[in-house]
């Protein structure tokens, strides 16, 4: 067949194109380290994301100290909050000590020791002479759901999670129950309910009601929290915090999840550990020879 003089003058750039496109490539292959076309395509999409990624702004997002708090508890504003720890003896505005607490007759024994407050005495939200067994991170507030070894009456009706945890008469559900601490800076801790106070045990008008904290001699100090807390928000010995009751299925990972035979995350950690080595076990074996 005989080629038309105009077709064939339309073709020759077309020609001249591919034959470029054909150079181009292989020169590209002959200086990447990939040597089939399969190989060079990963190797083009990776310089383009390269690209893309020195052009396109990069966004970081906070995982602890957050400010943006989930649950459907309301925040407690605007209260005098104080230090307390395991281990401290009465005096000055403590007149009770704190080898026990109001649910564990042995508190500074299985907390592992003398819970030292002082900062050189500490490291990494912990004292530096031992790993404590129960979270470093845990608070009091002035409401105990138990006395003499039985649930109170008005137990049943105010605290909002009494029906999906209580267990048996005598047994708290506050006990080890989450709170987020929110300091004067916006930064925001996790900790759990180790003991009941300041100064009262019976006012639960204010820890699951409307009302402010009762007027003591620690400026109407509503919660108590431990030295980690403490050195996490960054205060003295007293601050203003706001705090809530969160599920500790809302409480991010964060120092107050590495420690304590109490803490939901150490608890769910090990569950998972045993799963995990039961299901090996149970894994048929295979022998070779």
């Amino acid at each position: 067949m005989k080629l038309n003089p105009n077709m064939s003058t339309r073709l020759l750039p077309t020609l001249f194109g591919f034959v470029a496109v054909f150079a181009t490539v292989s020169s590209a292959l002959s200086q990447s380290p990939y040597q089939s076309s399969s190989d060079f395509a990963k190797y083009a999409m990776k310089l383009r994301e390269s690209a893309l990624l020195k052009i396109e702004p990069q966004v970081f997002i906070p995982t602890t100290g957050r400010s943006v708090v989930f649950g459907r508890y309301p925040w407690k504003m605007n209260i005098v909050t104080t230090v307390f720890w395991v281990g401290e003896s009465a005096a000055g505005n403590n007149p009770v000590p704190n080898f026990k607490s109001s649910w564990d007759a042995s508190w500074e024994s299985n907390y592992g020791g003398f819970d030292n407050p002082n900062p050189a005495a500490r490291r990494n939200y912990i004292p530096v002479a031992f790993i404590p067994r129960q979270n470093p991170f845990y608070f009091a507030l002035p409401y105990n759901d138990v006395t003499h070894g039985n649930t109170k009456p008005e137990a049943y009706q105010v605290i909002p999670w009494f029906k999906d945890t209580f267990e048996r008469p005598g047994k708290s559900v506050c006990q080890n129950r989450w709170i987020a601490i929110r300091g004067h800076n916006g930064k925001v801790c996790y900790a759990q309910w180790a003991d009941c106070g300041p100064f009262r045990t019976d006012h639960w008008e204010y820890v699951f009601g409307k009302e402010t904290p009762k007027w003591n001699i620690n400026g109407g100090a509503g919660l108590d929290v431990s030295p980690a807390v403490r050195d996490y928000l960054g205060f003295g010995t007293k601050d203003v915090t706001d705090w809530k009751f969160v599920e500790a299925r809302d409480v991010p990972p964060g120092p107050w999840s590495r420690y304590g035979d109490n803490n939901d995350f150490v608890i769910n950690a090990r569950k998972s550990t045993e799963r995990m080595a039961k299901e090996s076990d149970d894994a048929p074996r295979v022998i070779t020879r």
